[in-house]
This record gives C-alpha cells, sequence and structure tokens, in this order.
C-alpha cells in the first residue's frame, strides 16, 4: 500500500488459545519483536488506525498493543472460535465508520511493504468494477492478509458465528480478486512448535 492513501483500518485477530503451541503465539519473537508487535508495525504505516482483537489473553496483548499505537478490542466469547473475533472486529471497523479493513492473523510474520501495495492497488482498482475483496495467493494457495470493502465485511457479519470466513469466501468467489504474489509470508501460519522452529530456521536473524 501507499503510505496514507487506505481509508480503511488494519485488523489483526489475536484472540485464540494457542494450544497447540503452548504459549501465546501473538508473543513469539520474531527478529527481535513479537509476532503482534511486527503485525502492528507492518499495517500502521499504510492505514488509518490497526485494531487488535484479542480474548482471554487481552491483558497480556495491551501493553504491546498501547506501545505501538494500536487498540485493542475484546471478543467476549472468544471459546466461540476464530470467526466470532473476526466478526468483533468488523463491527468495530464499521463503528468506526470505516467501510474496508486489511485483515491478517498474528501467528505468522509480515508480508513485505510490496505485497501491501500491491493488494491496495488491486483493491482500489476492482472495487469500482464491482469486487468486494483482494486475497493475496502465493502459488495455489490463498493467504493473508485480505483487503476486504464493505460488501465483503457486511457477507462476513451476516454469515452464523458457526461459520468460517473461507466459507464465506467460497460462497462470494465470484465477487473476490485472486492476486499472485511472490511473498510465501502470505500462506505461512504457525500452530505448533515445530512449525515455528521451521520458520525461524528459514528466516535466521
Amino acid at each position: 500500500m501507499i503510505p496514507g492513501t487506505f481509508s480503511g483500518l488494519g485488523l489483526i485477530l489475536a484472540a485464540g488459545s494457542s494450544t497447540r503451541m503452548g504459549k501465546d503465539k501473538a508473543l513469539l519473537d520474531w527478529h527481535g519483536k513479537s509476532f503482534l508487535a511486527a503485525a502492528i508495525e507492518s499495517l500502521l504505516p499504510f492505514t488509518q488506525q490497526v485494531l487488535v482483537v484479542g480474548g482471554a489473553n487481552s491483558t497480556v496483548l495491551q501493553s504491546t498493543v498501547w506501545a505501538k499505537g494500536a487498540t485493542l478490542v475484546t471478543n467476549p466469547n472468544p471459546e466461540a472460535g476464530q470467526f466470532s473475533s473476526l466478526q468483533v472486529g468488523l463491527r468495530e471497523v464499521l463503528n468506526r465508520g470505516r467501510d474496508a479493513a486489511v485483515i491478517t492473523h498474528v501467528d505468522r510474520p509480515p508480508a513485505a511493504p510490496s505485497t501491501l501495495q500491491a493488494l491496495q492497488v488491486a483493491f482500489d482498482f476492482h472495487t469500482k468494477a464491482g469486487k468486494w475483496a483482494v486475497v493475496p495467493q502465493y502459488g495455489e494457495t490463498h493467504g493473508h492478509p485480505i483487503i476486504a470493502g464493505r460488501d465483503m465485511i457486511e457477507a462476513f457479519l451476516r454469515a452464523p458465528v458457526t461459520s468460517n470466513a473461507r466459507e464465506v469466501e467460497h460462497a462470494h468467489q465470484e465477487r473476490i480478486v485472486y492476486l499472485p504474489v511472490e511473498d510465501p509470508n502470505v500462506i505461512c501460519n504457525v500452530n505448533t512448535p515445530e512449525e515455528y522452529a521451521v520458520l525461524m530456521a528459514r528466516h535466521p536473524a
């Protein structure tokens, strides 16, 4: 994204219990900073504001969120699943008078600035032709962050809390642009200590 030109908000989902990891994934180290800090830093230059959705871990996250100039939103029922956190965050986006959001998860390294810029350019172009969202694609795999416009946000909010984002996207795939990118971070997510070890071996300090 071109810094300062995107009128939507950044949205980072960070309310997961991290059961398989054994510790909060938001706090995992990524080259001297936490995944959460790195995610906020990657989005903040390109968005008007960054929202972080926490759950039972909100008190653990708040010092990083505040230090990085983001805003913490708490999902009161994180046990309902990740989609419930997405809906909590998107309601807050609309409550703040915004019609678009850059959505990502905390359990991964940040996308490259060039990837974010490419997503924004595609979003600006294709939404004028009636598209609802732009999703990065690395190889044959779709990833994050995605940029969702008002119609996509409302589709997510209309869905039952038992849904997942991929199901909703699939139901409206003709309205979504899948943008090929040369950034493997968009499809990287870390759920276990073993996956984290592999990631850090591939990206040594």
